[in-house]
């Protein structure tokens, strides 16, 4: 007999702009967001019976994300999600758990004749600081933050060698190389009790975002890297370091490959090894090394 084991609906891409006028100053600040919802809760009937009465239209969960960005704020991006997963569940008593993720896009306020205008913006990349806020019933708000979509690239300072050799492997072993990856780091905070405990806590959101990005590029950078597991690793002890209230922090980096390019069919020209300066950028395939780090 057929029986609904798992069930959760909701709205994705909700895009939301916000701008904070000081009408003193005339500096207005910019967020844009894109938001998903996902809900759960007593709504079998919806999938079973063709039972309505118990959907929270997604159109509703939409609307309801405006609403809530004119009435509360929206930076730092944990609080807003807090507020509006908490919402579902305090204001629909079947909804026992709502998911809210948000991606805050980057808009960088330009410098025009040697100072910040007050009211233009560019997209200087495509990272993005993301956030999972998930309400549940009589267990608090858990939160990730997250840096998504930060690339970075160094020339030098990174080998691979020791690995497994068989007769399955081709790959040569390397004592400098080209490292590239796109940073996905989150880090995992210690469980809210309420919305409250989560605006107490709101100066240590910007802060941890901040020190995260920081650890990791200059671990990056600095780091002699054995391999992408070890320098990731290191990158993880630190964060936990500097944030004692974060339980968990995650990376995800996908590699990057720049190959030598030989030239020396052309005339004997030398650009492998010590000479190569000419590299072929890859798409795929690629490596993809993850963890989680946790105290």
């Amino acid at each position: 007999m057929a029986k609904l084991s798992a069930a959760q609906y909701g709205k994705e891409n909700i895009r939301v702009y916000k701008v904070h006028r000081n009408e003193q100053t005339g500096v207005h600040d910019v967020v844009e967001m894109t938001v998903s919802v996902l809900l759960q809760g007593d709504i079998e009937t919806s999938y079973t019976e063709a039972d309505n009465s118990v959907v929270v239209a997604t159109d509703t969960m939409k609307q309801t994300t405006y609403i809530m960005a004119k009435q509360q704020p929206v930076t730092p991006p944990e609080l807003f999600g807090s507020i509006l997963a908490s919402h579902f569940v305090e204001t629909y008593k079947h909804i026992h758990s709502a998911q809210v993720k948000i991606i805050t896009h980057r808009w960088t306020r330009m410098t025009v004749d040697g100072k910040p205008h007050p009211h233009s913006f560019m997209r200087d990349g495509a990272e993005t600081r993301n956030v999972e806020a998930v309400a549940t019933e009589g267990k608090g708000i858990d939160i990730r933050s997250a840096i998504a979509g930060l690339l970075v690239l160094k020339s030098t300072g990174s080998a691979f060698h020791g690995f497994v050799r068989n007769e399955y492997a081709s790959l040569p072993e390397v004592n400098d190389r080209i490292l590239s990856t796109e940073v996905d780091a989150g880090w995992k905070w210690n469980t809210f009790e309420s919305v409250k405990d989560v605006e107490a806590a709101v100066p240590k959101f910007d802060e941890a975002w901040s020190s995260a990005r920081e650890i990791t590029m200059a671990t990056f950078a600095k780091d002699e890297s054995a391999s992408v597991q070890n320098t990731m690793y290191k990158m993880c002890e630190q964060i936990l370091a500097a944030v004692p209230t974060v339980q968990a922090v995650d990376y995800s980096l996908p590699n990057k490959h720049y190959f030598e390019i030989d030239l020396s069919w052309h005339k004997g020209l030398k650009n492998t090894g010590k000479d190569a300066e000419v590299y072929a950028p890859q798409s795929d395939p690629n490596g993809l090394i993850q963890c989680t780090v946790s105290r």
